[in-house]
């Protein structure tokens, strides 16, 4: 688990550019390792900062070594010591049930795919998608059976907006009679979800699937 909270504050005139990144970072819900770390910027170069794990202003400039040297025997140590538990872990509780403890159930699809030049002349897709959060399990089964040759997976793909999607394939040959299932098992799911595989149904009803 881990999630970095970020607040900006940004002022410019006449080509000069200041801004002001305040982070709270969690590693664990248990707040070990929790870190507040106040970082200023002028024209894209950052030029102080203050990080708890560190206990003081570091500077990075002439500039910054200079302002370093006061705040760290001034009021503003104080103040950015007392970030970590004010803002830090006083809302570490919002944060967490707010975006971590969410949980959204894939949407998944079964499809026929061309096969490489291979062994066998069939190939089959199972895709997930739109799943929150990251971890995922995509197995494949043959009458009930999971199949763990001739099956390749992507990892967890993120499409940008906190979602993921993942794309698992089973290259095989075809047995009369036989079932083939995708199973998907996800922390947003109660209990594993199996999609079988019908080749005998119309082509936009297996789209479907």
């Amino acid at each position: 688990v881990s999630l970095t909270l970020v607040l900006s504050i940004f002022s410019g005139t006449d080509g000069y550019f200041e801004q002001v990144v305040r982070q709270c970072r969690y590693s664990s819900k248990d707040l070990q390792g929790i870190e507040f770390i106040d970082s200023y910027v002028f024209n894209k170069a950052e030029y102080i900062r203050f990080n708890s794990t560190v206990g003081k202003y570091v500077g990075y400039t002439e500039y910054g070594v200079k302002n370093a040297e006061a705040w760290n025997k001034g009021p503003e140590l104080a103040r950015a010591l007392g970030e970590l538990e004010r803002v830090c872990k006083h809302n570490a509780p919002i944060y967490y049930s707010a975006i971590l403890d969410k949980t959204v159930e894939p949407h998944v699809r079964l499809s026929s795919v061309a096969p490489p030049s291979g062994r066998h002349p069939a190939m089959l897709m199972c895709s997930a998608y739109d799943f929150y959060p990251k971890p995922i399990r995509v197995t494949w089964l043959r009458d009930g059976r999971e199949v763990k040759s001739d099956v390749t997976s992507t990892e967890e793909l993120a499409n940008g907006d906190w979602y993921y999607q993942i794309h698992s394939h089973l290259e095989y040959t075809p047995r009369s009679g036989e079932k083939i299932s995708c199973m998907v098992e996800h922390i947003s799911l109660t209990e594993p979800m199996v999609y079988h595989w019908d080749p005998s149904l119309p082509e936009a009803e297996r789209n479907k699937i």
